[in-house]
């Protein structure tokens, strides 16, 4: 017990819970507008293997990383386009829709690598290049916090400033009331001459083009090669990390930052004498125990505001 706790309060523990949180935040915040507008996009998952895969085989073609990037973020817009087309344009279930495109995304990777790659497993045969990491200035010299905060992956701070960008998006502009009550109200949205279509297919695009750069950084951050399922379930897991936060980017975060520590226990406690098995169901379980929380404060809510209901029903007879 004391070699675990030794391990996990360090700097380096700390740096490592910012490193894997950093796909999560952005599959939370991709959840969360598209939840936002009304719509569950469960293709969060199948958006960031199509992405991490576009990025290490257009950076590995071309040696070009600007391009790799574009592509990769192209490719995310595209499939919250094609969410978009069959809920909104062909009217199919949101949910069986999502299913569908990560079922093809799950093959076809796998077979885009053996087609590029030559392997069906990983892309090191082929040598694609990572974005740079960002040495802090002044903070980097800071004992302590300068180890935890300095040297990330640059997409691992732009994750961080899209929570604000995406709080303020939502509750602090004409595009994001007009999302929200395109989620809410659809109705009043297209009462006023504005198109709840349009938004909610803005809505998708903006979606998969924060999946998507949890996508490049699991594969041009993260490491710098494409590894089949890369992904793991952090399109999920960040689906849970906006519900787990109310539809609050910064509850959002909050969520996403416990199931890094989460998954970063699991990486620790492998290099331990404890089963292996147990050790990956951590991240998985904690999910599953942060939703039952969520689900019970939300029933507690849901209790508090009948019972409100009722009591100024009873005075109101009176």
């Amino acid at each position: 017990m004391s070699e675990i706790l030794h391990t996990i309060f360090t700097p380096h523990f700390l740096f490592t819970v910012l490193r894997l949180t950093t796909p999560l935040i952005f599959a939370a915040m991709s959840a969360l507008v598209a939840r936002a507008a009304g719509i569950r996009n469960i293709t969060i998952e199948g958006t960031m293997l199509m992405t991490a895969l576009t990025g290490v085989l257009v950076s590995a073609y071309t040696e070009n990383l600007l391009l790799a990037v574009a592509c990769a973020l192209f490719v995310g817009v595209l499939m919250g386009f094609l969410l978009a087309y069959f809920h909104l344009k062909l009217d199919t279930d949101i949910l069986l829709s999502g299913i569908a495109i990560n079922m093809v995304a799950n093959g076809g990777t796998v077979f885009l690598l053996y087609v590029f790659a030559g392997d069906k497993g990983s892309s090191e045969r082929l040598t694609s290049q990572m974005l740079p990491t960002v040495e802090l200035p002044l903070l980097k010299d800071i004992p302590v916090l300068g180890e935890i905060l300095s040297g990330h992956n640059v997409l691992t701070y732009v994750a961080f400033i899209s929570v604000l960008v995406v709080w303020f998006l939502i509750f602090k502009t004409r595009i994001g009331l007009r999302i929200r009550a395109g989620g809410e109200y659809p109705e009043a949205i297209e009462s006023v001459g504005k198109s709840s279509t349009r938004i909610k297919l803005f809505a998708l695009a903006l979606s998969g083009f924060l999946a998507a750069l949890g996508g490049i950084f699991l594969s041009m951050g993260y490491m710098n090669f494409f590894v089949k399922n890369m992904a793991a379930g952090r399109g999920f897991i960040g689906v849970a990390a906006d519900y787990m936060g109310g539809g609050n980017p910064f509850g959002a975060l909050a969520a996403s930052l416990l199931f890094g520590v989460a998954d970063a226990c699991s990486n620790t406690l492998q290099t331990m004498s404890i089963p292996a098995e147990l050790v990956l169901c951590i991240p998985y379980a904690t999910t599953i125990v942060g939703l039952v929380i969520y689900a019970a404060r939300t029933k507690h809510a849901q209790r508090h505001q009948k019972a409100k209901a009722m009591r100024a029903a009873r005075q109101g007879a009176k």
